[in-house]
């Protein structure tokens, strides 16, 4: 390829923001040439290796704005540190079907069992597969609403919750709820419902959950569990036991 044409195809390149093409065009025509490539495989070569750098950017960029804790995968998890958990159930959910189907996910069971770093490795795989993320716990979700509804931005507010393809609320019920912090929490679900999937983690039973909103305020009948819509979805309830390992590790 003579010097003209190769600075002709990097100036059209860098117009169309093909940056990849512009820095290792030399190297992709020896490897074309090296393999013997056609023109259609050799254009396939090119598309790949951009496409692959955009969405390796976009992975990136995705997972610093997701609210993540870590960014640890399925992969890092140990299932040893919990023999009673059904490994296979876990990587079922991980070809991500109840995202596809707009369902939810409840990972239930007592502190130290690994809940969140199943939730946030599951929001991982999801953010590779190409899906919006947003991580966050129940307890700064309802104070953002809370301070967002006192300055009359809390319809805004809301969407930040309602926005992303998954949205992981961590620590469901280690806090109780009072009446309008409920009805905030049931409308962000409500309006997800079928819409959005969430991954909920909670140290409580799905019975303690309406149990544990009404509890701040006993003598005011509360409209219904905030958390209601969820219940719904029965086939994605993973509970983890409540084993430990014998050496202090811990594991939230």
């Amino acid at each position: 390829m003579s010097t003209l044409t190769a600075d002709r195809i990097r100036n059209h390149a860098t117009r169309l923001g093909l940056t990849h093409l512009t820095d290792t065009l030399t190297e992709l025509v020896e490897r074309a040439e090296t393999g013997q490539m056609g023109y259609l495989d050799f254009v396939d070569l090119l598309l790949e290796e951009e496409v692959g750098l955009r969405e390796g950017r976009r992975f990136r960029n995705a997972l610093k704005l997701s609210g993540l804790p870590h960014h640890k995968t399925l992969d890092q998890f140990d299932f040893a540190f919990q023999p009673g958990l059904d490994a296979r159930k876990v990587r079922d959910l991980a070809t991500l079907e109840f995202a596809k189907a707009k369902s939810n996910v409840a990972l239930l069971g007592p502190p130290g069992v690994g809940k969140t770093m199943l939730a946030v490795a599951l929001a991982v795989d999801a953010c590779q597969a190409g899906l919006s993320i947003y991580f966050t716990t129940l307890d700064d979700l309802v104070r953002r609403l809370r301070a967002a509804e006192a300055t009359g931005r809390f319809n805004r507010q809301l969407q930040t919750y309602l926005r992303p393809a998954v949205l992981v609320v961590d620590e469901v019920g280690y806090l109780p709820l009072d009446r309008a912090e409920a009805n905030m929490v049931f409308q962000l679900v409500s309006r997800r419902y079928e819409r959005g999937t969430m991954i909920i983690t909670s140290n409580k039973s799905f019975a303690e959950w309406g149990r544990r909103a009404r509890r701040r305020r006993p003598r005011h009948r509360h409209p219904r569990p905030p958390l209601a819509p969820l219940r719904r979805d029965q086939h994605q309830r993973p509970q983890l036991p409540p084993q430990r390992p014998p050496h202090p590790r811990r594991r939230r």
